[in-house]
C-alpha cells in the first residue's frame, strides 16, 4: 500500500486552486518548510505572506485578509496555533465570523524527538469548544485533498490538524466525502471503533486482527470532529460497545465528544483510548503509538479488554 503526507497533499492542492482563484492566500510562520509551502511561495509570491515566528500575528493578519474578502489559509505547527494563538482564533476568527482556515501541521506527537513542547495533544478539546469553528482531522492524502477543495469553497472558519510523516492511503483517488459525515470503513456486530486522523489506519488493522479471533467490529473514520456525525455515533452504539481511538489527550477530544453524545442519547459501554494525562513519552510516532497502545495491536487489545470488563 502506498504512503503519502497530508501536508504535501494540502499544499499541492491549494497551489492548484490558488492559481485559479487569486483570492486564495497562504500564510506561514517561518514554517514554509515544515508545511511544504515552498513551491507556493515561489510560484505565487503575491498570494503568500511570511509572518515569521509570530503565530498570534499570523492569525490576526489572516482575519484582516478575510475581512477584506480574501480566503486566507494560515499554516504552521498545530501545537502553536492551538495554544499560543488560541485567543486570536477565538476572537479574531470564530467570534468575528472570519473566513480563515487554520492548517495545523505536525499535530499529535508527530514532531517526535522535539518532545512535549511540540506535542499537540489538547487541540481538539480546545478548538471544538469554540463556537462557529469547524474542526477536521483527515486520515489520508485523498481525504486531505478533497477537504482542501471544500475549505476553499466554504466561507466558514475551520481548524484542520494533520501529522508530519507519510501515512498509508486508505481511500481510492476521487473518493467523495461530506464534511460532518463519518465514513464507515467496516461493518461489524460485536463492537465499534471510532477513530480520527492517523489512528484510522490503525483501527482498520485492529479490526482485521480481531476478525481473526472471530470478533466482528465496525470502524468509523470520524474525520469531522465538529460538527460531529451524531447518527454515526448512535449507529456504532447499536453494537453494544464503542471504543474511540485518537492521537490526543484522553480528556476532551474525540472520546469526550462521543461520550457526550452517548451519555445523553444512548448510554452505551465504551472505552476512550488516547494519550495519558502525563508528560508524554518521547519518540517517533510509531514508538509513541506502540507505547500508549494506539497501534493496531494495542487497539485490538484494548477492545478485547473492554468487551470482557
Amino acid at each position: 500500500m502506498s504512503k503519502s503526507t497530508l501536508r504535501g497533499a494540502f499544499t499541492g492542492r491549494i497551489l492548484e486552486l490558488a492559481k485559479q482563484d487569486k483570492d486564495i492566500f497562504t500564510l506561514a510562520t517561518d514554517s514554509r518548510g515544515s508545511v511544504t509551502l515552498g513551491d507556493f511561495a515561489k510560484e505565487l509570491p503575491g498570494q503568500f505572506v511570511e509572518c515569521g515566528i509570530a503565530e498570534q500575528d499570523a492569525v490576526g493578519i489572516a482575519a484582516g485578509l478575510a475581512n477584506a474578502g480574501l480566503k486566507p489559509f494560515v499554516c504552521g505547527p498545530a501545537c502553536f496555533f492551538s495554544m499560543r494563538s488560541a485567543e486570536q482564533v477565538k476572537v479574531d476568527v470564530a467570534y468575528s465570523h472570519m473566513n480563515v482556515k487554520i492548517i495545523g501541521v505536525s499535530g499529535g506527537v508527530s514532531y517526535g524527538a522535539l518532545g512535549s513542547t511540540h506535542h499537540s495533544t489538547q487541540d481538539i478539546a480546545l478548538m471544538r469548544a469554540i463556537p462557529d469553528l469547524e474542526v477536521y482531522l483527515p486520515s489520508d492524502a485523498v481525504q486531505m485533498k478533497a477537504l482542501t477543495d471544500y475549505l476553499a469553497s466554504s466561507a466558514k472558519p475551520a481548524f484542520v490538524r494533520v501529522g508530519r510523516g507519510a501515512v498509508e492511503d486508505i481511500y481510492p483517488e476521487g473518493t467523495a466525502f461530506t464534511p460532518g459525515k463519518a465514513v464507515k470503513l467496516r461493518s461489524g456486530s460485536d463492537a465499534a471503533i471510532i477513530a480520527c486522523g492517523e489512528t484510522v489506519c490503525q483501527a482498520t488493522a485492529a479490526a482485521e486482527l480481531l476478525s481473526q479471533k472471530g470478533i466482528s467490529v465496525s470502524v468509523y473514520d470520524m474525520f469531522t470532529i465538529k460538527p460531529m456525525d451524531v447518527d454515526a455515533v448512535l449507529e456504532a452504539a447499536k453494537t453494544g460497545f464503542v471504543l474511540t481511538a485518537e492521537e490526543h489527550s484522553v480528556y476532551g477530544g474525540l472520546g469526550g465528544a462521543v461520550s457526550e453524545i452517548l451519555s445523553q442519547k444512548a448510554p452505551t459501554r465504551m472505552r476512550i483510548l488516547g494519550l495519558k494525562d502525563e508528560k508524554l513519552y518521547t519518540g517517533t510516532s510509531a514508538e509513541v503509538f506502540a507505547h500508549y497502545g494506539l497501534d493496531a495491536q494495542g487497539i485490538a487489545r484494548s477492545l478485547l479488554e473492554g468487551l470482557k470488563a
